[in-house]
């Protein structure tokens, strides 16, 4: 019996799916916020999107979080920062053709009744009888300028930054994308990073944005100017 000529080389292993449950999950949820209007209603898929199966962090996050590059470039969560804004800009220019004035239903975030999950942390109550105090968020960021490096110079546009992202409001949550918190984090269970009262401490807030605005953008001007030029940071 003659031998069977030989095979060439097959790989032993089918290559990973670029098409990952996380990655088709965010696409129709961009897909949504686009196309069907966006909404409030978003920010239950944007938690499932973005929060690993069990809780705790990927290995991913745990390896950037080592390297200190939690504020590197996250392409996917920056689709959804722009489909967002997207949808925002849409309801905006719908409202005006409608003839309806500036009102906090017009405003991109909205503030939940509880402080969201994420990433192995339940839903939490906010504290009974406290309010959120923009005056007393800003003294505090503005106190918190030099530990990352920032001159005073950097104060008028951190306090324009955040003023459009969340109205200095340490519980407002975007309508379109989920993103919460006075900086906004995308999910807000990234800013656990910098303490594990995260849901409810401006404080833990500020010191998050503040070090994401350092190792993305520099400074808070050319995050702001992110902002002004695109819609988001």
């Amino acid at each position: 019996m003659s031998e069977r000529p030989p095979r060439e080389d097959v790989p032993s292993a089918r290559r990973p799916s670029r098409f990952t449950p996380k990655r088709v999950a965010i696409t129709v949820l961009a897909c949504v916020i686009v196309f069907g209007g966006g909404g409030f209603v978003a920010y239950r898929a944007v938690q499932n999107a973005n929060e690993p199966p069990g809780g705790g962090l990927t290995l991913e996050d745990m390896g950037r979080l080592a390297s200190g590059d939690l504020s590197a470039p996250d392409p996917e969560t920056d689709a959804l920062k722009a489909a967002a804004e997207q949808a925002y800009r849409a309801d905006k220019l719908k409202k005006g053709r409608s003839g309806a004035g500036d009102s906090p239903d017009d405003l991109d975030w909205v503030v939940p009744k509880q402080a969201p999950p994420g990433d192995g942390f339940p839903a939490v109550n906010f504290p009974p009888g406290s309010d959120p105090s923009p005056g007393s968020n800003k003294a505090t960021a503005k106190a918190m300028l030099g530990d990352f490096g920032f001159g005073e110079d950097q104060w008028g546009c951190l306090e324009r930054l955040w003023h459009k992202e969340s109205g200095w409001n340490e519980r407002a949550m975007n309508r379109y994308s989920g993103a919460y918190g006075i900086p906004q984090s995308l999910p807000g269970s990234k800013m656990a990073s910098a303490g594990a009262d995260w849901q409810t401490n401006a404080a833990t807030q500020i010191k998050w944005g503040l070090g994401y605005i350092k190792g993305r953008y520099g400074t808070p001007c050319a995050a702001w100017g992110h902002s002004q030029r695109v819609g988001w940071y």
